[in-house]
């Protein structure tokens, strides 16, 4: 099983003290958030795509790399990072082929249902206010998701002015990031 022989790796890890290469403190060296998608394509090769080192930056993800309600989970975490954690910019980075691309919300509830979800759960939820379409219907282009993420951060009422606010995107397959929007605060990103 993949858990026991991640666990029995922790144990020869620790024992061997391999951590003692990864060690730095709380803040990032960077001083940024990034924030991404939960692809698994990108684990080792966002960072290395980008010069990422281990504690250079804070790192939020979720599927899609999408923000739609301003105090949703992970705006939290960035304004946790910009107030207590010393980041002083943002980095919003979505994919080509993401999985939340046009999400066929019909399918996904059936496939909810198919693994022993209920009709009436669902059903209960959605006289509850929770719109599943409305929660996990992804987007069109990862152009625009990109935007309208970057969006809500920039314009967030907690978000201090001087903050600066990217959005990229990057090929899963070779690492190649095009700039979707960048801060006008900052020149230094072309």
């Amino acid at each position: 099983m993949p858990l026991e022989e991640m666990i029995e790796y922790n144990r020869e890890f620790v024992a061997g003290k391999k951590y003692e290469m990864y060690e730095t403190d709380t803040y990032p060296n960077k001083r940024m958030v990034v924030f991404t998608c939960m692809e698994s394509r990108l684990v080792e090769l966002l960072p290395r795509a980008l010069n990422i080192q281990n504690g250079d930056v804070k790192m939020l993800k979720n599927a899609g790399a999408i923000i739609r309600k301003p105090f949703d989970s992970i705006m939290k975490s960035i304004l946790v990072a910009v107030f207590k954690l010393k980041a002083e910019e943002i980095i919003v980075i979505g994919h080509h082929d993401c999985g939340m691309s046009q999400v066929d919300t019909e399918a996904l509830t059936k496939g909810m249902t198919d693994r022993g979800i209920t009709e009436e759960t669902i059903h209960t939820l959605s006289h509850g206010g929770i719109d599943l379409h409305e929660e996990f219907h992804g987007f069109d282009t990862v152009e625009e998701s990109i935007a309208q993420s970057v969006a809500i951060i920039r314009n967030h009422p907690l978000l201090p002015k001087e903050v600066n606010v990217h959005g990229l995107v990057i090929d899963p397959g070779t690492g190649k990031v095009d700039v979707v929007t960048k801060d006008e605060n900052n020149a230094a990103v072309k």
